[in-house]
């Protein structure tokens, strides 16, 4: 036999065919549109999602801009071995003053503006996009911290002391970190944490914030850069609106981690993109928080911490409620209350009632017409609606009108395995006066946040004062040796250094030989 029809080949991939197969996982295969048949040129990049079998199209000019933006942190990252923790403090400081700088802020106030009136013309939402007084004050204070956080590089995490010489456990940067995030620029001052621990980011925005991101980079960023003496590159932004220039960015080996926030399926695709290159992620996808008020149940209580977790919407908002048979006539009432109070203090409210439990209603609910605002605008709808069970973990991505599910459950053990069942598995409140119903529940809850009142306290800036990277649920599973909350300093590696008093030491116990010469 010929040995060169035995032997693999390897080649550039540079044009597909309508209908050509793709293998992927081993034993499956995706086959290629004619669509993307004809936009795949030479120099282009196809990758396999492989959960989903979805082919995706990465344009040579948006592999090169991420590429770039890539090439120019992982530089960067090589110098800031020789950058004083004093210096990244300076940039933070410059980073806050930029931003606190009225000139500064009036010129991505106007960005933020035109990218907020564009995304509104596409029926976009914009509860996130717009860039406030309330969140220039956060991204501001969110710096400040980081420089005021001790400096994480080079912290003793361990000693082991051996007869002659001993064992330092020190913690390192990680690397460059990678983040694609949704339209909120917040995340921004989130972001450039890794920095206070040595590390250097790269990082996408939403294209319905890119404006924004550019303007923040233009008159705050990189003048802090500068100011601070670090290394062009410590930020760098993927300057493209394409999806494809953040998958690219994903696929990039020269990550040391990949840090995703946004819609789930966005987020699942992105985190096994970066798991196919090699790269360890931080996923921060589906949210929706979940309550359960038991037996023993406080009606005061109960009604407070559903009222203040519907203050606005995030991930950590009150999303599914459920209440024990034996207290349902009285705490529907309580809940219907806390949401209607919810809803004057933005613009109505939206409930949606598990198919079974729409009799305990009042018909009057039931029967309830009125105004929810949409991210297309306000539209008449009927204020409560049946929900099947399976759907208790949808999100309920609302604008101003708080919209939340309710379910009647025999007991708060049924509302844990459902939380298991259908939730994200992110955040749950249980509200009981009973200690022993808080520990079992906290026991069956397959949760990173766990709490015992109002759900809106899982924030890493809120509760733990550190801006958080990202949020992570259990959707896939327990996180690995840290908690639901990633922040800046928690981005690092652990390196071993010895420290040898005696020479002589031998791992068999043999003695130094004389020196022959």
């Amino acid at each position: 036999m010929d040995e060169r029809a035995t032997s693999q080949k390897t080649g550039r991939l540079e044009s597909l065919q309508p209908g050509q197969a793709i293998v992927y996982g081993g034993d499956r295969v995706a086959y290629v549109t004619a669509e993307l048949a004809a936009a795949f040129k030479a120099g282009d990049r196809l990758l396999v999602a492989p959960d989903t079998g979805t082919l995706l199209h990465i344009p040579a000019a948006e592999k090169a801009i991420a590429a770039g933006a890539v090439g120019r942190a992982r530089e960067a990252f090589a110098k800031m071995g020789e950058v004083t923790d004093a210096a990244i403090s300076a940039f933070f400081d410059a980073f806050a003053a930029n931003l606190e700088d009225d000139g500064r802020w009036g010129e991505i106030a106007a960005a933020n503006a035109a990218d907020v009136e564009k995304a509104r013309a596409r029926g976009r939402s914009t509860t996130r996009l717009a860039a406030n007084e309330a969140m220039r004050g956060d991204m501001i204070a969110g710096l400040r911290a980081w420089r005021d956080a001790p400096p994480s590089r080079g912290r003793l995490v361990e000693r082991v002391h051996h007869a002659g010489w001993s064992v330092e456990q020190l913690t390192a940067p990680l690397g460059v970190t990678g983040f694609v995030f949704e339209g909120r620029p917040n995340v921004f001052a989130d972001a450039t944490g890794v920095l206070r621990a040595g590390n250097t980011v790269v990082f996408r925005i939403g294209s319905d914030a890119l404006g924004t991101a550019q303007a923040i980079v233009r008159a705050a960023l990189d003048p802090a850069i500068d100011a601070a003496g670090l290394p062009a590159g410590a930020a760098a932004l993927v300057d493209s609106a394409a999806h494809a220039a953040g998958w690219a960015m994903f696929a990039d080996p020269r990550l040391a981690l990949a840090v995703a926030r946004g819609s789930g399926p966005a987020v699942a695709q992105l985190g096994a993109i970066a798991r196919q290159a090699g790269t360890p992620v931080s996923l921060h996808g589906t949210g929706g928080a979940w309550m359960v008020a038991d037996e023993s149940a406080e009606a005061e209580r109960f009604f407070a911490a559903a009222y203040h977790s519907l203050d606005r919407k995030v991930c950590n908002t009150l999303n599914t409620c459920c209440i024990v048979e034996a207290r349902a006539d009285e705490l529907i009432p309580v809940f219907l209350d806390a949401l209607a109070r919810a809803g004057e203090r933005r613009r109505g409210w939206k409930l949606h009632v598990a198919q079974d439990d729409l009799a305990r209603l009042p018909a009057a609910v039931r029967a309830a017409r009125g105004e929810v605002v949409r991210a297309e605008g306000p539209r008449e709808e009927a204020l409560v609606e049946a929900l099947a069970d399976d759907e208790l973990g949808r999100e309920w991505e609302w604008e101003e009108t708080p919209e939340v599910s309710l379910k009647i459950v025999a007991s708060a053990a049924e509302a844990a395995a459902l939380f298991n069942a259908y939730s994200p598995r992110f955040d749950v409140s249980l509200i009981a006066e009973d200690p022993v119903a808080q520990a079992r529940f906290y026991e069956a809850v397959d949760a990173p946040f766990v709490g015992d009142g109002f759900t809106r306290w899982v924030d890493g800036q809120y509760a733990l004062n550190r801006p958080e990277l990202g949020l992570s649920n259990w959707e896939n599973g327990r996180l690995f040796a840290r908690g639901g909350v990633l922040a800046g300093d928690g981005v690092f590696t652990v390196r071993a250094r010895v420290r040898q008093t005696d020479p002589h030491l031998d791992r068999a116990g043999a003695p130094t030989p004389e020196r022959r010469t």
